[in-house]
């Protein structure tokens, strides 16, 4: 019993070890995200959404593509608060390929995320960038060429529902924003801190660079695939991330997972299913597979 007690207490030493270093590591990141979101919810998120509004007016044509998915990029909100929003621009008008830029470029990536992101080095946060920002542009070109004529969407039911910053104070106002985005991530970003010990404990580096790394196609299609059921949330997949591309996960295989992750996590799936219906909803998972082990393979050639 001694010598289980003594094995036990030798392998929390090593888990917290690997815990305690990933915490420092990233923990700042994760703090200057939500704040940095937190700012944006509070004052800028109302004049992000009315400034792609304002696009209906523009004759921009197909190039509308571009500034729909930097504003989808800009907005905080999540995808179920995006899908309300989404539908008072189609009220008032708005194409469907710029709404389809617009709400994929909101699903891959928000400004919490980038701030997360920047813990993973330069590279890893320029092809996070690169790829979601193309992610949207795609997706609004592809509903350009099939649904030009056609409704892509169906946002029957959906009402815009009040904020949650409402409150008079701008501090407490902010505060309250704060609180909910430690609420929100908080447990999630632990979790993913303790996977990613356990992993660098008892993962063998060779069997990491094996699965993930150079430039084969196993490897970033195996990296699409995990994202699926590993996403939970954003900042909660940095620290596995982190220690992955340290044990030489490819670039191509983390874009894979940083694509197919965001893109299908469970509430935006649910969220998705509502206002596509089943055979658009089936589109969309085969363009994000598609799109995310192309990402992949790409990358992998170029860096």
């Amino acid at each position: 019993m001694s010598n289980i007690c003594t094995i036990l207490q030798r392998e929390f030493v090593y888990i917290w070890y690997y815990f305690e270093i990933q915490l420092r590591q990233i923990f700042w990141y994760w703090i200057i995200g939500m704040a940095a979101g937190s700012l944006i919810s509070v004052f800028a998120k109302d004049r992000i959404h009315g400034l792609f509004d304002g696009m209906r007016e523009k004759k921009w044509g197909i190039f509308g593509i571009i500034p729909a998915c930097l504003f989808g990029i800009a907005s905080p909100l999540c995808m179920y608060g995006t899908i309300p929003i989404a539908a008072s621009f189609r009220r008032h008008g708005m194409r469907e390929d710029w709404l389809a830029a617009f709400m994929m470029a909101s699903i891959l990536l928000n400004p919490q995320l980038i701030i997360y992101s920047a813990a993973l080095g330069p590279t890893a946060l320029a092809v996070r960038l690169v790829t979601c920002f193309l992610g949207g542009v795609c997706a609004g070109l592809l509903v350009h060429l099939f649904y030009r004529n056609r409704e892509f969407f169906d946002f029957t039911g959906f009402a815009e529902r009040a904020g949650h910053d409402t409150h008079p104070n701008l501090l407490i106002r902010y505060l309250l924003s704060f609180e909910r985005n430690v609420k929100a991530t908080g447990l999630y970003f632990l979790t993913g801190i303790l996977l990613s010990a356990l992993f660098q404990r008892y993962v063998p580096q060779d069997l990491m660079v094996r699965f993930f790394g150079g430039n084969e196609a196993w490897g970033v299609l195996m990296a699409a695939t995990i994202g699926v059921p590993l996403y939970a949330c954003g900042g909660g997949t940095i620290p596995l991330l982190q220690s992955w591309l340290a044990e030489g996960m490819s670039y191509g295989s983390a874009a894979a997972f940083m694509i197919t992750g965001p893109a299908t996590k469970i509430t935006n799936l649910g969220a998705l299913k509502i206002c596509m219906g089943w055979k658009r909803f089936v589109l969309y998972l085969i363009f994000v597979m598609t799109f995310s082990l192309i990402s992949g393979l790409i990358i992998n050639v170029l860096i």
